[in-house]
């Protein structure tokens, strides 16, 4: 799974990794170690200039909350726990199915977390959890697949701004051999040529442009146990953790 990941980088130079037409960041996130579910993160998306508009879908960066609500739901809170869908059932899911259809995202990435069971446990007699971080080797940008959801606030009036909750979901897949001893499940990488195919809301989705990332690209190493908690966040809970002999 994906339940933890580090975005650090700002609006411009995700317009300018992404290509991105325009830009619906009223402000800037302020940089995030720590990212869980629930916290608004970045999301590159294709969407048409406006509804009334014929002109084909321009690419927009956009804040959405992460924790994917469906369009039917009677509660948000449901969000809470749809923070990944499974590539293998995402296309037949209800809860995926209309967004896999024509609302499709990139979400950008530092690098993700996952927890590895050690040998040592708690005094509950529990395997003691070691955090690793997971980052393309290069120190380039992850473009994770992602879903996102519009769902109208049934409270809020016509008029209100904040009537419309946008919000997404990572997409996953079995780990590729290299990481699959940290965990058995990984975020879905959409390579930079295959970008345009997947945002595009005029094509159906199609689960053959999405890739666990090429054997090799990324490297994993342990980190504090800091980032185990949501409250810490800064540069620190990505750097490597000091073996001491």
């Amino acid at each position: 799974m994906c339940g933890r990941y580090a975005s650090s980088r700002q609006p411009d130079d995700l317009i300018e990794e992404f290509e991105v037409v325009e830009s619906r960041i009223a402000a800037p996130l302020a940089a995030d170690y720590n990212v869980a579910p629930t916290k608004d993160v970045y999301a590159i998306v294709e969407r048409p200039p406006s509804r009334e508009s014929e002109e084909p879908p321009q690419r927009q960066l956009r804040v959405l909350t992460w924790g994917l609500v469906p369009s039917w739901a009677k509660d948000p809170s449901i969000g809470n726990r749809m923070i990944n869908a499974r590539m293998e059932t995402v296309a037949d899911k209800p809860a995926y199915r209309k967004a896999f259809a024509t609302r499709r995202a990139l979400l950008p990435a530092d690098g993700y977390f996952e927890w590895y069971p050690t040998s040592q446990t708690t005094a509950r007699g529990k395997p003691v959890k070691q955090p690793f971080f997971i980052r393309p080797k290069d120190g380039g940008v992850l473009a994770m697949a992602g879903l996102y959801e519009i769902w109208r606030d049934p409270t809020k009036g016509e008029e209100d701004p904040d009537r419309f909750r946008w919000t997404c979901t990572v997409l996953t897949t079995e780990a590729e051999d290299s990481l699959g001893h940290i965990h058995d499940r990984m975020p879905l990488m959409v390579e930079r040529e295959r970008w345009h195919d997947w945002l595009d809301p005029t094509t159906p989705g199609d689960t053959s442009l999405l890739v666990p990332a090429a054997p090799g690209r990324l490297e994993a190493y342990a980190v504090p146990t800091l980032v185990s908690n949501v409250r810490n966040n800064g540069p620190e809970l990505v750097e490597p953790l000091e073996v001491t002999s």
